[in-house]
């Protein structure tokens, strides 16, 4: 099975290695040096989306110094499914988890709500290891059912539509590659269809698209929804969850040690690194990802509207451009809008945009371009987050190099809906000593490739970002 030709999502961070490179060669004293230059700031700017009503009530902060087994920093899809499946399997072990706010503040509770199978960089394209990307597809596809089980198990609804998801062919040509692929990859086992124009507009209600790829076994749920369900999980199993507990140092000593704000202790024989984009903060994995900031948009409930339009079934949808947009229609028939015009702050800067009224401009428009109907439609709140990219989309789950009881989940890139819990499972069976089960995994202890540091990141990203605009198929 082959890819379509590489004007697929998201991979405008791949660019920045070109684009530092030779850079950072020519200056590499200032490289080296750059960290402790630009020392970064921990920033945890509460969480206003619209999911962020869901979210469960916080508990109150760690109050003494304790000792435990595992402790996992960070509340969101990644530590609380960890935290989790490794009680649920293990509960003799005290499993401790530390948020540094509240449980879903970061990109587990802002992002677009799609639920894909895959990791993004084989997402509808074949990475040339035919074999590994079948087991990956089953894994992710599985992965759906489990959290669909454990919804049912818990009795928390956490919205999950499994009525496929479009990735749409901005292009007459992208739509023909579209078709090409689809056609091969069901030769080779996969479930994926291609759609026609008539076919898009039958399900979403926009004629805006020549051809897509469906794949039958993603979806789309209710983010917040499932921050409420793993926390309910995780506690039921008898996980210790504090938030308002922000962690400001990890010492790889023997225990590991943990300071907390209000010179609070932690020591533990394991540690789970589940911060993605705040990971830096703490001191690692500094130049394995990078925070990205995007934005997203929801109407008010659309009534009539909806009809009008013809977006009949709950399918989410992406287009193939680089800066990708991503939509999707939620229960109460609001339509979100994300993706588009991202950015990203100097030395991982985490803190709010300065200025987010371009991006949202541009989720308006494009949302007019798609639904002629709603190009006067005002969102009724928008709001934006961070997400980690690595520089070839690439995940990567394992051990801490040089410490052998940290370990850590990084590099969602944009599928962490649904791979954060996959990966959750992973961390667990590392803790447990259970790597072998996982060693077919193309992901695991291989970190992405070397991010150079500042000021080298901030113009090589922007440079590629640049480029990404310029090369993004036209839409007509």
């Amino acid at each position: 099975m082959t890819s379509p030709p590489s004007t697929d999502r998201r991979h405008f961070l791949k660019a920045a290695t070109a684009a530092g490179a030779t850079t950072v060669a020519s200056a590499g004293a200032l490289n080296a040096i750059s960290p402790s230059l630009w020392k970064e700031h921990m920033e945890f700017v509460p969480n206003r989306s619209y999911w962020s009503c869901a979210l469960p009530a916080p508990n109150p902060p760690l109050q003494t110094d304790i000792d435990v087994d595992t402790a996992v920093i960070g509340g969101g899809f990644t530590g609380l499914s960890a935290a989790y499946y490794l009680k649920h399997t293990e509960p003799q072990r005290r499993v401790v988890l530390l948020e540094a706010s509240r449980c879903g503040n970061g990109a587990s509770g802002r992002n677009g709500a799609m639920l894909l199978t895959m990791t993004e960089e084989r997402y509808m394209q074949s990475s040339g290891e035919p074999q590994v990307d079948k087991r990956l597809y089953d894994l992710t596809t599985d992965n759906i059912q489990r959290l669909k089980a454990l919804s049912q198990a818990t009795g928390i609804d956490a919205e999950i539509e499994q009525n496929g998801a479009l990735q749409v062919a901005n292009t007459n040509d992208l739509a023909l590659q579209a078709r090409e692929f689809c056609e091969k990859a069901r030769r080779a086992g996969y479930p994926f269809e291609f759609w026609t124009r008539q076919q898009i507009a039958d399900a979403i209600g926009t004629t805006a698209y020549p051809g897509a790829y469906f794949d039958p076994n993603s979806g789309q749920l209710h983010p917040g929804k499932l921050v409420l369900l793993f926390k309910r999980a995780a506690e039921a199993s008898g996980v210790e969850i504090y938030e308002n507990s922000p962690v400001f140092h990890v010492e790889a000593a023997e225990p590991i040690r943990i300071s907390l704000r209000g010179d609070r202790l932690v020591k533990a024989k394991n540690v789970i690194l589940a911060t993605n984009a705040y990971t830096s903060k703490l001191g690692f994995l500094r130049r394995a990802v990078s925070p990205i900031v995007e934005y997203v948009g929801i109407t008010a409930p659309l009534g009539g509207k909806l009809q009008e339009i013809g977006w009949k079934r709950y399918i989410p949808f992406n287009d193939c451009r680089t800066e990708v947009f991503y939509l999707g229609l939620t229960r109460d028939h609001r339509i979100h809008i994300g993706g588009g015009r991202a950015d990203y702050q100097f030395n991982n800067g985490l803190e709010e945009p300065q200025s987010s009224l371009h991006p949202l401009l541009l989720l308006q428009a494009e949302l007019g371009r798609i639904y002629p109907a709603l190009a006067a439609q005002s969102f009724e709140l928008t709001w934006n987050g961070f997400v980690d990219y690595s520089l070839d989309a690439t995940p990567s789950v394992g051990r801490l190099p040089g410490h052998d009881r940290i370990f850590y989940a990084i590099g969602f890139s944009g599928h962490g809906v649904n791979l954060t819990s996959v990966f959750g499972r992973i961390l667990a069976d590392l803790v447990r000593g259970k790597a072998a089960e996982w060693a077919w995994l193309p992901y695991l202890d291989r970190l992405p490739p070397y991010t150079p540091n500042e000021p080298f990141r901030w113009l090589g990203i922007h440079l590629a970002m640049g480029i990404a605009r310029l090369a993004d198929p036209r839409i007509p």
